[in-house]
């Protein structure tokens, strides 16, 4: 396939960035995007020119690294994918391709299609582990969890971290992100004694960062790679609730 790409291009922080056109030819439809993405830097190396700056690591849609808008959508046109699994099969002969990075005033952007996401390090910093001490490992089965409970925690704990959530947002909210951290570990009875605090913490940090406010908007969960739901939101909210409920000044 030929294709045009027309890719952000951004030296630093300071730096304005702008669109930068590229023909490419001979693309195999069994590349994946990230693939694709290496021949032109390949291309760019050898004319002496600045290669592509973009984020991946495994490659295989478990890291969270590859986060990039393709034609205004987060990781792409097709849904619970993340860019690295993207094929060009999916696009046609003769296509312009926009190639965009998060766009978020939590994900500032570092070079070209490189942000830096470590805002959400610092809303997994404020609860998002387990600290009590719990003894040591019980049998399994020791503790009985509800199978909706435990489908329920296992779906949250598939979230990769990518930030497609807040690129997709209007609000630049990272709110899925927070609440299926939130919801992984207070849905399992080794989060149960720090579940309020858990969240009072989390969403604070997670305003703290920059990220906007969460209006339900559902974009969200459209663009997610791995399929969390927007009810992973209402649990958040209905934690959030009764713990503030609970605070000594609320008391």
């Amino acid at each position: 396939m030929k294709l045009t790409l027309r890719i952000w291009r951004q030296n630093g922080p300071k730096d304005k960035g702008r669109m930068v056109s590229y023909q490419l030819d001979d693309v195999s439809p069994d590349m994946s995007f990230l693939e694709m993405l290496d021949v032109l830097n390949e291309r760019l190396t050898l004319d002496g020119e600045e290669p592509v700056a973009f984020d991946h690591d495994c490659r295989e849609g478990i890291c969270g690294m590859c986060g990039m808008v393709i034609n205004g959508v987060a990781h792409g046109p097709e849904r619970a994918t993340t860019t690295c699994q993207l094929h060009m099969r999916h696009f046609k002969d003769g296509d312009t391709i926009d190639i965009e990075p998060w766009r978020a005033r939590a994900f500032p952007v570092v070079k070209d299609l490189v942000v830096d996401r470590s805002a959400f390090d610092s809303i997994i910093q404020a609860g998002g582990y387990v600290s009590a001490p719990t003894g040591s490992a019980p049998d399994a089965h020791a503790t009985p969890v509800p199978k909706a409970n435990a489908d329920a925690a296992f779906e949250a704990a598939a979230c990769i971290g990518c930030g497609a959530c807040v690129a997709a947002c209007p609000n630049g909210s990272g709110m899925l992100f927070t609440a299926a951290k939130i919801t992984h570990l207070g849905l399992l009875p080794q989060g149960q004694p720090e579940r309020s605090g858990r969240v009072i913490d989390m969403v604070a940090a997670h305003d703290d960062a920059g990220f906007g406010g969460c209006t339900n908007a559902g974009e969200c969960t459209t663009v997610c790679p791995k399929g969390i739901p927007l009810t992973t939101i209402g649990r958040l909210n209905r934690d959030f609730l009764k713990a503030s409920a609970k605070r000594p000044d609320n008391a």
